[in-house]
């Protein structure tokens, strides 16, 4: 596979030095949450992939994780960098820099044949080459950018609560707007999270599916790869600039963490569900 060249020299140097800087904060921060976080990068729901049919299913719920984790990260881009016209200055140059790194990764990467992509449009072509649909996803996405009404969408979708509980955590922080708050969810809920806990899904599929799924596969050695060696690193920092050493902030930004961990346990506890049910009806 082509994997392309992301980290630069100066990435790579800049992740050595987040990892020897971490503040006694953030260092507390992520004790506190290593068991919840722990047993998702263990949860059964990996190793219950067993069929195509199996993984079809968990690309149906996940894939709304995957867009509202663009929304996040959208909604954080705003708030630490000038969207806007004329242009003027936001916040500092280090949280810009930070933010604006992980989104050229996630907005813009390459696929496995070197194509400029997203990882949500890359996403949609694994489950594409997986025959998942994506009918519901696509319509809920156009709905929502027409009525704005997450709720009604719910209903008319008729979203397992798991995902419903998911996407509606995101967006109610994303109302809110306390951007310490959505850095935390950002970071501890996806970015550092993910490279642990796809690791076991990607041995097993490469050890089950040689050479099928290969779009898929990808998408998860990827964020392997980028959130593992650099974005990960990148949003912990980000996470200490904004909360510095406000103990109000990191009391919220903890229990925010734990939230987002419990919601994402909550969505593969209901995936996992699922696949049993089908797997002995």
């Amino acid at each position: 596979m082509h994997y392309g060249l992301y980290l630069t020299t100066n990435s790579v140097k800049t992740c050595f030095t987040l990892k020897k800087t971490m503040s006694t904060a953030l260092a507390f921060l992520k004790t506190d949450i290593a068991d919840l976080r722990s047993s998702l990068t263990s949860h059964p729901l990996y190793q219950s992939i067993q069929t195509k049919e199996d993984l079809q299913i968990f690309m149906r719920y996940h894939v709304f994780a995957v867009w509202d984790f663009m929304s996040l990260l959208k909604k954080l881009q705003s708030n630490l960098t000038s969207v806007s016209i004329p242009w003027k200055p936001v916040g500092n140059a280090k949280t810009r820099f930070l933010i604006n790194e992980i989104v050229v990764g996630e907005e813009s990467d390459l696929d496995q044949n070197g194509n400029r992509t997203s990882h949500f449009e890359l996403y949609l072509e694994a489950m594409k080459e997986a025959s998942a649909p994506t009918n519901d996803i696509l319509n809920f996405i156009e709905d929502f950018n027409q009525l704005s009404d997450l709720p009604l969408l719910i209903e008319k979708y008729k979203l397992n609560k798991a995902v419903a509980d998911f996407i509606s955590f995101t967006f109610d922080a994303i109302k809110e707007n306390k951007v310490h708050i959505l850095a935390s969810i950002f970071t501890f809920g996806r970015e550092d999270l993910i490279p642990d806990m796809f690791l076991g899904l990607v041995q097993d599929l490469n050890q089950r599916y040689s050479g099928k799924f290969n779009t898929f596969i990808y998408y998860l050695q990827r964020h392997i790869d980028i959130d593992g060696d650099h974005h990960s690193h990148l949003a912990l920092e980000m996470v200490d600039e904004l909360c510095t050493d406000d103990a109000g902030k990191w009391g919220e930004a903890k229990e925010f963490a734990h939230r987002s961990l419990v919601l994402r346990k909550q969505l593969w506890d209901a995936v996992y569900e699922e696949i049993h049910s089908q797997t002995y009806a």
